[in-house]
């Protein structure tokens, strides 16, 4: 299992028509990709125009090539890239651990 973390920057005071829109092309768009496993959004308290967000990829390749490479990346984008202040920072892990 991997995990991408993107760290992302939204455009000031654009917080409630991100939340709506980045939740919708989760369950519309990536929900649909290939080796998808699960994710998570959090918003930032003292940062409110940054978004943490965790996707569950069966391989590495299932976000790197399937996904960004296929059709379902560029219908992703025009959901949430209008409100990005900047590119996200995007990176992969691997568990290592794990506990309660």
């Amino acid at each position: 299992m991997i995990l991408e973390l993107a760290d992302i920057r939204i455009q000031p005071g654009q917080q409630a028509a991100f939340d709506e829109a980045i939740q919708r092309g989760l369950a519309t768009v990536i929900s649909q990709a290939q080796g998808f496993r699960g994710w998570k959004v959090n918003k930032g308290i003292e940062s409110p125009e940054r978004y943490v967000l965790q996707i569950l990829w069966e391989t590495l390749e299932d976000h790197t090539v399937h996904f960004r490479g296929g059709p379902l990346f560029p219908q992703w984008r025009a959901i949430v890239g209008p409100f990005f202040a900047a590119p996200p920072v995007v990176e992969h892990f691997e568990l290592l651990g794990q506990g309660q």
